[in-house]
């Protein structure tokens, strides 16, 4: 298939260097570099909660109460 492509400086520098490294045509090298980025294998970063203390302890199991605490933490906080 041929397409129009156009392509990063640094990108372009490493097609040119695998280029004339391997004597292959441009659009050759650009391949072996895009299935070698394919290829990697990226093993995503492992998840882990953060907490910070706000200096506020609330007891959650009665969610009406939680909320109407915090709105006036919020209001004392606007002041």
């Amino acid at each position: 298939m041929r397409t129009t492509v156009r392509l990063d400086p640094e990108v372009a520098a490493a097609a040119e260097r695998l280029r004339r490294e391997r004597h292959i045509g441009l659009g050759e090298a650009v391949n072996e570099l895009a299935r070698a980025g394919l290829a990697q294998k990226q093993t995503p970063a492992r998840f882990q909660q953060r907490t910070a203390t706000v200096g506020l302890k609330v007891d959650v199991t009665n969610i009406a109460d939680t909320l109407e605490l915090l709105d006036q933490y919020d209001a004392e906080d606007a002041r």
